[in-house]
């Protein structure tokens, strides 16, 4: 069973483009969005899915501080909040899939939850101890009221952009381990994997 892709997905994949120059890109961070979902129906299918999931999991302040840590220079929660921004990433995948006539459903690898994961994923969060407790902490509620598969790739992205973040040899195994549980492609948990500290 394989992932839609090799590489990183979902809203992960979307923290992802909140790059120095994003804003060189487009004029809105929801033109962002809308720009990069590109030709790939399973990306949009993939983002609104975890941004659903977020919306129902998590109150809109955990929301704030998985999208500011997740994102290097994200957007700015000065003028809206986490839940009316996950609110606005779903909504530009509606808009994105209803101009598509025929879109096939996530199925398989690609709609796994990681639930038997769950006890595993939080203690990799809790052993991040270079991320801020409250990081840790929404990570952790995210992996209990979302899925540990969604808290395990925000985790991801997070530790690839957090200040003195290092990994042990064993701690990147482990990842390595849970990555392909999930069915992650090659790329999904490689991305931290220059993190490991030579001590």
């Amino acid at each position: 069973m394989q992932r839609f892709t090799e590489f990183d997905f979902g809203v992960p994949w979307v923290m992802s483009f909140f790059h120095q120059d994003w804003s060189y890109e487009a004029d809105t961070a929801a033109e962002l969005v809308a720009r990069r979902l590109g030709e790939g129906a399973a990306d949009a299918l993939s983002v609104r899915r975890d941004a659903r999931t977020l919306l129902d999991g998590l109150p809109s302040e955990t929301l704030e501080v998985l999208w500011t840590a997740g994102s290097q220079y994200g957007p700015s929660f000065r003028q809206t909040t986490g839940a009316e921004w996950t609110r606005t990433v779903v909504d530009v995948c509606d808009t994105w899939l209803s101009a598509r006539a025929e879109v096939p459903p996530l199925t398989g690898a690609d709609t796994e939850d990681g639930l038997d994961h769950r006890d595993e994923v939080v203690a990799e969060i809790e052993s991040m101890g270079f991320l801020t407790a409250e990081v840790r902490r929404a990570l952790v509620d995210c992996a209990h009221h979302c899925t540990p598969d969604l808290a395990l790739r925000v985790l991801l992205r997070v530790i690839e952009y957090a200040p003195d973040a290092s990994l042990s040899e064993e701690q990147y195994k482990r990842l390595e381990g849970l990555g392909s549980a999930l069915h992650y492609g090659e790329f999904v948990v490689q991305n931290v994997e220059f993190l490991i500290s030579g001590d």
